[in-house]
């Protein structure tokens, strides 16, 4: 079983928390990919169609 916690000492590590957390926001994310279900268009994008699709107007069609 956990001691009690000096109260000033909890405040203490909230404001450490805080302060940190502007600062370098949220270091890791709630959910990572292999945490969710696989999404069909994740396949499609993989493919030669995801790069021309990126390419602006102005430099033509390939």
């Amino acid at each position: 079983m956990s001691e009690p916690r000096d109260p000033a000492e909890v405040r203490a590590e909230a404001a450490r928390r805080r302060r940190l957390a502007e600062i370098f926001g949220d270091v890791l994310p709630s959910q990572t990919a292999d945490d969710r279900e696989r999404d069909p268009r994740d396949e499609e994008e993989r493919g030669d169609e995801w790069l021309r699709r990126q390419v602006p107007p102005h430099h033509g069609a390939p």
